[in-house]
């Protein structure tokens, strides 16, 4: 469960003449008599005596105070340790068992030492309620004198306080060893992990366990951590490399800068720097109240993951004109729609299918003659072209045709995939929710389930899918009981599922389940006549979404908007439309406000701005997945996971950044 770690000679055992002598040291100091060390006390046990003293500590005392009472209070706090509790999650589950006869119990506390969660012996676990050793019990050193949490607090490292050495007189009959918890690569620490019992319990070995608990929980942060810095170097890939920008930053949620591109006349930016006035432990949401002087509000925007901030982005433009920088959201990797700047989730229909060229009216024609039949269907397109778009048109409205749910199968680990598809009960693996969670099947009963990147679900869980989808039947992770489910199938792919069923990364009975019909989404650059359509289209929306007046596009923008190759498709183009409306008060579009690269694609020459910073993105990219295959050691599929990304994803950027030679390509 925890790897040892030796962290030195281990102690022997207190002997009753020593803890008498102790205690005969404790009683002279308390009475003011002790002014040096004296054997055998320590010096590190004097300190903490002291500074307890100067602290105003009561030596007489029987108990820690409590810091919240009632479960609302300690919820707060839990919640405020947020990062904290999920890292330490797998190893208090472990270790409920591996302590729940030893005697011992193990706690972890946040920075201030408030108890957190307790886990091990129970009879032992009612002892310590007489001295509040509980959750929320507040066993800083400056409250309750020397103990193990309040001391590696106070001394930034792990210690071992054993019976009489404790300052207050009612947790003398404790011993007890801790080991701050750091967040990785920093000085800031979270919190304690501490093993205590009674003095019986007492053995050097504890203290090694504190430590390897503690880094145990470092390690999760830190694979976390890694996982995040892809996820911050993606968010400036979807945000887009264009000529407009002055700069663009890449903080994390620490505030230090992870990557930069351009620079800021008066700032010193370096790469593990912060930005002035932006300190580790706020929340991201609140740095933009705290951003320096010059920089505004509207160019700064927070990157989320699940729900929670891991950083941001800060976007300067080049020229402002008194119009705010666009904001493009960016959510993560879990469960993201792929054309979520697309969708406007109040209309759910072939109205939002803009075009009049042959190939997308006669995807449209398929499309509605689907709509109506709840059959499965097969999805396909380039990254971009709207497939999501086409699979909301054919579920049509919720209110009629039941729930839309949507589930990116390249988006999360594969780990995980079988909980969020098919839910779990509780306990039903380390992490599970308490309460137990209804997978995608279940929530999209009576309605659609879209599944986007279905080439990306891993080979053992297709068999399982296509006897759900077969059977209409679902089991939870960890039960047995059936679930019946009433669910029709939308997959999308932008790969050749008949080349991977030829490969063997797909099975070829899934493939024939799930295209029963298929429908192929055109790519902008074969939909003539439509580059027009849709640059009203988002004109006029876009336009009325930022309260602004809709601009003109002459013929000779509208010319090099056409000889553009568009590979972002639909989704490039919006954000162009977008940026052009945002960063002018100009009616008339110029030709030089385009983005270099369709500049370049007219033969009208490229900046090296907008290449430039793609470059950089993409080559810190590549060093990011370098560093994990080789930690890996040269294993994709452990790669893959340190940096959070499905394995078939993984596989795609080694080949296109040519690292076939340091992978295990068959592994």
């Amino acid at each position: 469960m925890i790897a040892g770690l030796g962290i030195g000679k281990t102690e022997p055992k207190v002997e009753p003449l020593a803890e008498r002598q102790i205690m005969v040291a404790w009683t002279s100091f308390v009475a003011g008599e002790l002014l040096a060390v004296m054997p055998p006390v320590s010096k590190m046990i004097l300190s903490s005596w002291q500074r307890s003293a100067r602290a105003g500590v009561e030596p007489s005392a029987r108990l820690a105070p409590l810091a919240v009472r009632g479960d609302d209070g300690l919820e707060q706090l839990r919640n405020r340790s947020y990062d904290l509790m999920w890292a330490a999650k797998s190893l208090f589950i472990n270790s409920a068992h591996l302590l729940e006869h030893s005697g011992s119990i193990m706690m972890l506390t946040d920075q201030n030492g408030v108890v957190l969660e307790v886990a091990g012996d129970m009879s032992t676990r009612e002892s310590a309620q007489a001295i509040h050793l509980v959750e929320g019990g507040h066993w800083h050193e400056s409250v309750v004198g020397t103990n193990g949490i309040g001391t590696a607090l106070a001394m930034r490292r792990p210690v071992q306080i054993h019976a009489a050495e404790h300052f207050c007189e009612g947790i003398k009959r404790w011993t007890c060893a801790a080991a701050p918890v750091f967040y990785p690569g920093t000085e800031q620490v979270l919190g304690v992990v501490d093993i205590s019992g009674p003095p019986s319990t007492y053995q050097g070995s504890n203290l090694v366990l504190a430590v390897a608990a503690a880094r145990q929980i470092e390690s999760v942060l830190a694979e976390r951590a890694s996982r995040e810095h892809v996820y911050l170097l993606e968010a400036c890939l979807k945000f887009g490399a264009r000529g407009d920008m002055l700069a663009m930053i890449v903080l994390n949620r620490h505030a230090k800068i992870i990557h930069l591109s351009g620079g800021l006349p008066g700032f010193d930016l370096r790469l593990g720097n912060s930005l002035p006035g932006l300190e580790p432990g706020r929340a991201v949401e609140d740095w933009v109240r705290r951003l320096p002087d010059g920089l505004r509000p509207d160019w700064f925007h927070p990157i989320s993951v699940d729900g929670r901030s891991i950083g941001a982005l800060l976007v300067v433009p080049k020229i402002l004109r008194g119009v705010a920088v666009p904001s493009y959201p960016y959510s993560g990797p879990a469960a993201r729609p792929e054309n979520s700047s697309e969708i406007d989730p109040f209309r759910n229909g072939f109205g939002n299918l803009v075009g009049s060229s042959t190939t997308l009216r006669t995807a449209i024609s398929r499309a509605q003659q689907l709509s109506g039949r709840r059959v499965s269907v097969l999805i396909h397109g380039e990254t971009g072209v709207g497939k999501e778009l086409f699979a909301r048109a054919i579920h049509g409205d919720e209110a009629r045709s039941g729930p839309f749910i949507t589930f990116n199968c390249g988006a999360t680990t594969k780990e995980l995939i079988g909980s969020e598809l098919f839910g779990h009960v509780r306990g039903a693996y380390t992490g599970a929710t308490n309460e137990g969670r209804a997978g995608r099947f279940e929530l999209a009963h009576g309605g659609t389930l879209c599944l986007d990147e279905i080439g990306d679900l891993p080979l053992e869980l297709q068999p399982v899918l296509l006897r759900v989808l077969e059977e209409g039947v679902v089991c939870r992770l960890g039960e047995a009981k059936p679930r019946r489910v009433d669910v029709r199938l939308l997959a999308m792919t932008n790969r050749d599922l008949l080349k991977e069923v030829e490969a063997g990364h797909f099975r070829r009975d899934l493939y024939h389940r799930i295209g029963v019909t298929n429908i192929h989404v055109p790519p902008l650059r074969k939909r003539a006549g439509d580059i027009e359509l849709l640059t009203d289209h988002f004109n006029m929306q876009l336009a009325t979404r930022h309260g602004l007046a809709p601009r003109k596009f002459s013929p000779d923008v509208m010319a090099m908007l056409r000889a553009y190759s568009w590979p972002g498709n639909i989704r490039e183009m919006r954000n162009v439309v977008e940026s052009l409306l945002l960063t002018s008060n100009d009616v008339l579009v110029q030709c030089d406000e385009l983005p270099e690269e369709v500049l370049a694609a007219a033969g009208t020459g490229a900046g090296a701005s907008a290449a430039s910073l793609a470059t950089s993105l993409e080559e810190t990219e590549r060093l990011a997945i370098v560093c994990a295959v080789k930690s890996m050691h040269g294993n994709l599929t452990k790669a893959a996971r340190a940096l959070g990304v499905s394995r078939s994803t993984l596989y795609r950027k080694v080949e296109r950044y040519n690292l076939e030679s340091l992978a295990q390509l068959g592994d």
